[in-house]
């Protein structure tokens, strides 16, 4: 089955035709070894709307940013995500250049009533200034530590160079 119906560059963010009838939920991250963790924190965004669209980091950023090798390319991830039953829509991202202002941005096109991220998030602020801007919740979804993509990386040798 096929489900790139639901992945979109965000260059073409502007031409997608959300329900503006429904209430969206957005959220984001690398997702890229889909576990438990992230299946309950995607469950728990999903309830707080009926559309839930995610933002899908780069490969460059898991390199530069978070100083890991990407298990699974970007498009990888994004069809495994667009395969879930709780994902309407994967947002594939560039590296972005500005990311303050490039989030507020794709934010603002959006414009969801709910932005979801997990406790401990190191830049929970930042959201939640992003959040205000469109008057949109901010739901703080419990992190589950016993489930990282780090650990099961550390931990199963068939993801290790």
């Amino acid at each position: 089955m096929n489900f790139d119906h639901k992945i979109f560059p965000l260059e073409s963010l502007k031409d997608i035709k959300f329900d503006k009838t429904k209430k969206v939920v957005l959220a984001g991250g690398c997702f890229d070894i889909l576990h438990y963790g992230h299946v309950s924190f995607m469950q728990k965004a999903k309830t707080a709307g009926e559309t839930l669209i995610l933002l899908l980091e780069s490969d460059e950023f898991i390199t530069q940013v978070k100083k890991k090798k990407p298990v699974h390319t970007q498009q990888q991830r994004a069809e495994i995500l667009a395969a879930l039953a709780y994902v309407d829509y994967v947002i594939l991202l560039p590296l972005l250049k500005n990311p303050n202002t490039d989030y507020e941005n794709i934010i603002k096109v959006i414009h969801p009533s709910v932005i979801a991220i997990t406790s401990g998030d190191s830049i929970e602020s930042q959201k939640k200034k992003l959040a205000q801007t469109v008057n949109a919740e901010l739901l703080i979804v419990p992190y589950l530590s016993s489930f990282s993509s780090s650990q099961l990386i550390t931990y199963a040798p068939i993801f290790r160079d």
